[in-house]
């Protein structure tokens, strides 16, 4: 019997709903092996997919709600947009089909007019993605590694410093207490997490670092970083939070923001989840509310606000690659970063700009992929990189 036209996307609601039987994941599954237009996103979530139907035949509730969130009002829906200085572009395919892939891996699109490429590139030996490592220097100048099987307790005079997997904790301690300064420096293909004397709990992402005291003691709480940070600051009227950044300082009571400064980006960003945060350079301050994001050109040191998409600002927390019309210079600064790989950006980059949600657990070819199927083309060389170019 010929199926409805809209059988299969009836079918994944059933899925995302936990009401689809054993069969009835089957003949999703098989579906979505059908065609060769849905292959490129599903090597991306083939593994995670066959698990999650291995050990169940229902999406658990915190993949389902992610899903529902951002994808499945786009359901059996076509979606044309006009960006500018761009050509006009379509889902390569049906948004049904990117809505269950999310939810393992990846919503990956591109801004182009073409139908989908094949894989272009030959991989070499593939690279793992980042972990959890760091090193934590203290006030002594000795230095402790730190990896993702960690589990020790650090001894700093009278500071106690606990270690449990990729997060350091520090015991609270009192006005009195003696105050020397520690460095957590997270390398390329690194993350962390730490958990500062007040609360305050700092989310560091590959090539970071962050200078703090080991008690805050003064008129304020001041700590210094460089790279990229997610901060949740215990709110202490007496005691305003201070991150400096070069000669950027940010000014919170209790908040949660984010902030990116690398040195090879265009701008310096504070980007605010929830509170009220002031950004200061110089004489120049800015008042930032929820959603939104200041930024500091490099070249000149102007600041502007704007409104801010903060899913994507803080998907390196929560685990994903999240772009949105980015170009492939941009991806590979953040991908160089993560995978501790040298980037060649060898080709003519071109106008070719990306989008999409993607898990960064996977392993680099993996990522590859998903950009070679929507035209780019990569070269890879031991830990090496080659971009020869996009359409």
């Amino acid at each position: 019997m010929d199926q409805p036209a809209d059988y299969h996307e009836e079918l994944l609601q059933k899925y995302l709903d936990g009401k689809c039987s054993p069969e009835e994941v089957t003949v999703l599954y098989t579906w979505l092996c059908s065609s060769d237009s849905h292959r490129p996103l599903l090597a991306a979530m083939r593994q995670d997919f066959e698990r999650i139907m291995g050990q169940q035949h229902e999406v658990p509730e915190s993949l389902s709600n992610r899903i529902e969130t951002r994808l499945l009002q786009e359901i059996s829906r076509e979606k044309v947009v006009a960006l500018p200085g761009t050509r006009r572009w379509k889902w390569a395919v049906a948004a049904s089909v990117a809505a269950i892939l999310a939810t393992a891996a990846t919503i990956f699109y591109t801004y182009h007019s073409s139908s989908p490429r094949t894989l272009a590139a030959t991989k070499a030996a593939d690279v793992a993605p980042g972990s959890n490592k760091a090193v934590l220097t203290l006030a002594d100048g000795s230095a402790v590694t730190l990896d993702s099987a960690g589990n020790q307790v650090i001894q700093q005079g009278k500071t106690k410093v606990q270690q449990n997997n990729g997060q350091l904790q520090y015991a609270a301690a009192g006005q009195e207490a003696p105050v020397g300064y520690n460095i957590l420096t997270v390398p390329r293909g690194g993350q962390f997490t730490v958990v500062l004397p007040d609360g305050t709990q700092v989310w560091l992402n590959s090539a970071s670092s962050l200078r703090y005291p080991t008690a805050f003691t003064g008129n304020n709480r001041t700590v210094e970083m460089q790279g990229q940070g997610y901060f949740e600051v215990k709110p202490n009227v007496k005691q305003p939070f201070l991150v400096k950044v070069s000669n950027v300082e940010v000014q919170v009571l209790g908040t949660n923001f984010d902030i990116m400064a690398y040195p090879d980006e265009n701008e310096v960003r504070t980007t605010l989840v929830q509170g009220a945060v002031k950004v200061k350079k110089g004489t120049a301050e800015k008042y930032l509310k929820p959603g939104q994001q200041v930024a500091i050109d490099n070249s000149t040191g102007n600041l502007s606000v704007r409104d801010a998409d903060v899913q994507e600002v803080i998907a390196w927390k929560t685990g994903f690659f999240e772009f949105e019309n980015a170009n492939i210079t941009t991806i590979m600064r953040q991908l160089g970063r993560w995978y501790d790989i040298e980037i060649d950006n060898a080709g003519t980059p071109g106008n070719q700009l990306f989008g999409g949600r993607i898990n960064r657990n996977l392993p680099l070819s993996e990522m590859l992929n998903m950009l070679e199927a929507n035209g780019a083309k990569f070269k890879l060389e031991g830990r090496k990189l080659t971009v020869i170019g996009t359409k």
